[in-house]
């Protein structure tokens, strides 16, 4: 509570400054003059200093350096992590989804703004909590070669990513490679059971690991084509991906006995994305985008708690998806209308102790329109998305009918001083492995069994803040309430000594309610800035059979230096601690240190993760079931003290950029095989 205290405190006292105003740049909810964040109905517009852009050396790199609220980007494993449960992470290049490697590819003389929507509009589909959309100028002419190579030197981990891009008339062709690997050893797993019998005998079991590594190889390349001229853009791009798991062994302590769990998986995807935007009349456009992703896994699992257990699976997944969007930018609103369309086909065949074929058809349709304008000080943004989905498994099968009604509103108080609410309704609907039939046994004790009969839930959200801008500060409060009402959570039976763990939606309610300050303080204007936020989360979740609930403190901290050709930065956050369902969830805490020095044409960094620890925590989980109760915790020694250096490496000649590029990298990535845990 004293911390809540003191984060309001800072939020409500900090001092007004005037804002720096420069003519002439104009967004459409706003006239910006010159601040480096302007608030919009459904984020923030982010204009990058001259400093932050002359001193990241890929896309992890700058979006590191803004600080945004609810993400961790991490620029050494090369993530963007969401550190709410609200939904996932979409990070986009105008207006596309982008991969890894067009993140570390990207031509920081070309990047204009950065549009951080945490409230996305309906177009943007299920799911879907933050949007990061790097806006970036077309290059028309010349060419740009660059490498990104990251290499930890305290531990067996890399990720080095090389790339070209030419120019020749309205064509652009690319061509990007990347290779990622890592082998962390070190890792000090302990699970600590008790499971109460039918006759109420309890059963106490340690699981503690005593030897084992974590290895993965991955191998990516992309082709790309693009055509554009002032009116239109089409791009293609051709990917290839093959991910490797070679054979794990832990060794583990089961009780007063040892036991072995042995892991592998290898999986192929290709897949090819057409993309196509043409402008009309200065103010209508149609855009349309048609992905195709074929997935091929091979993985094999076994461990001999108790007694032997293995099974392999064989793994093919077909996908198509594509989108249609007409937008209308008038002069009070803007419309949008438009469609998404997806069919998937997945057969995992199980065999060994897990002996069954698994053969599912999904399809899904989606319209939405959405409206966005402003009238005075008045802004709004209102959608409405339908969305039938159907799926068909075996002699199974169901469909649904979802609506997600959305209406945003905001009004400027004062100068500077922005009031905002959203309210919406929207349904969830659960991860595909989670709707078969398919049952794996997890130890000597536990089975995951999947469930059919899973419905979409429907999710309640209402979202208060209260934000001011000026010329060196930005600060906003935060209030948010979320409502699950018969949502997917978890459900344990027993039977003759062997607990069964499921998924259920019937009669159950999950939510959780948040409040949060963010404030980011640039101490010396172009030099120095300074982010703190934090707030307080409390969690509900009730079913006829338990009801649990939890508070937590989630908050962080970075501090930015820009030096000359020196960059100094220092993070530092306490992860992200919920509960859901019958886990209450300790996501890692993180810290870490940075030093870049560039020089013309290449760049070196330096990066010091978790220091002045040896063997930090990296998980901790704790299940609070009638009849299962566990405490789970992995620390990594590879973590602890981790040093990575990063070269960057950039030549470009003759480029002259217009408008926008679109990059795309709308892949399927879902599998639908139910694993071991």
């Amino acid at each position: 509570m004293k911390s809540f205290l003191f984060l309001a405190a800072l939020t409500l006292g900090m001092t007004v400054q005037a804002q720096d105003i420069k003519e002439g740049e104009t967004l459409q909810e706003i006239t910006v003059k010159g601040s480096k964040v302007v608030q919009r109905v459904d984020g923030q517009t982010i204009y990058p200093t001259r400093q932050q852009l002359e001193s990241s050396t890929n896309g992890y790199s700058l979006l590191s350096k803004l600080t945004l609220p609810h993400l961790r980007i991490d620029p050494v494993m090369h993530t963007v992590t969401a550190l709410t449960n609200l939904g996932s992470v979409q990070v986009r290049i105008n207006n596309v989804i982008a991969s890894k490697e067009d993140l570390l590819a990207l031509d920081m003389k070309a990047v204009e703004q950065i549009d951080y929507i945490d409230n996305p509009g309906v177009r943007y589909g299920e799911g879907v909590a933050y949007v990061v959309n790097i806006i970036v100028k077309h290059p028309v002419s010349g060419y740009d070669i660059g490498a990104d190579l990251t290499n930890t030197l305290t531990a067996i981990n890399g990720d080095e990513t090389v790339f070209g891009k030419f120019n020749l008339g309205k064509s652009e062709f690319g061509v990007t490679y990347g290779l990622d690997y890592r082998n962390f050893k070190g890792t000090d797993y302990e699970e600590r059971a008790t499971y109460e019998m039918e006759s109420g005998e309890k059963s106490h079991i340690l699981r503690k690991q005593l030897d084992g590594q974590n290895k993965n190889l991955s191998h990516n390349i992309l082709l790309t084509y693009s055509l554009s001229d002032s009116a239109y853009v089409f791009q293609s791009k051709l990917s290839a991906r093959r991910d490797i798991q070679p054979h794990n062994v832990w060794t583990k302590m089961g009780g007063t006995t040892n036991y072995e769990e042995h892991s592998s998986s290898h999986t192929s995807s290709p897949a090819l994305d057409l993309y196509f935007h043409r402008d009309f009349a200065r103010h209508q456009s149609l855009t349309a985008n048609a992905v195709g992703t074929y997935i091929k896994t091979t993985c094999y699992a076994e461990h001999n708690e108790g007694n032997d257990y293995a099974y392999s699976v064989e793994g093919k997944s077909y996908t198509l998806w594509a989108e249609a969007i007409y937008e209308n930018r008038l002069k009070l609103f803007t419309l949008s209308l438009g469609t998404q369309y997806s069919q998937r086909y997945i057969n995992n065949v199980y065999s060994g102790d897990a002996n069954t074929s698994n053969s599912m058809r999904s399809s899904g349709i989606h319209f939405f329109g959405q409206l966005k304008g402003r009238l005075g000080k008045l802004g709004y943004m209102g959608g409405l998305g339908v969305s039938n989905r159907y799926y068909r498994q075996d002699d199974w099968n169901n469909s649904f009918l979802l609506f997600r009604p959305k209406l945003t509103i905001s009004y400027s108080l004062a100068k500077g001083l922005k009031l905002k609410y959203d309210f919406e309704v929207s349904q969830h609907v659960s991860q595909i492995a989670l709707v078969s039939d398919v049952v794996i046994k997890q130890n000597a004790f536990e089975t995951l069994v999947g469930n059919p009969d899973i419905t979409p839930n429907r999710v309640t959200s209402h979202d208060l803040r209260l934000t001011y801008s000026a010329k060196r500060i930005m600060t906003e409060l935060q209030g948010y309430w979320r409502l699950n009402a018969d949502c997917n959570m978890e459900k344990y039976t027993r039977k003759d000594g062997h607990f069964y763990q499921t998924q259920t939606n019937a009669n159950n309610e999950c939510s959780f309610f948040f409040i949060q300050s963010y404030n980011r303080w640039e101490a010396v204007p172009e030099h120095l800035s300074v982010t703190i936020y934090g707030g307080i989360y409390r969690f509900f979740n009730f079913t006829d059979e338990y009801r649990h609930t939890y508070t937590a403190f989630n908050g962080g901290a970075s501090v930015e230096a820009y030096l000359g050709k020196w960059t100094l930065t220092a993070y530092a956050d306490n992860g992200w601690n919920f509960m859901e369902g019958e886990h209450c969830g300790h996501q890692s805490a993180a810290w870490f240190l940075t030093a870049s020095y560039r020089m013309k044409a290449v760049t070196l960094s330096l990066y010091l993760q978790h220091p002045f620890s040896a063997n930090p925590l990296t998980q901790k989980t704790e299940i609070l079931n009638r009849y299962i109760h566990k405490e789970i915790s992995q620390y990594s020694r590879d973590f602890g003290n981790m040093l990575t250096l990063s070269l960057t490496w950039h030549l470009s000649s003759g480029r002259k950029y217009r408008d926008i590029q679109r990059s795309m990298n709308h892949r399927d990535t879902e599998t639908g095989i139910l694993q071991t845990k």
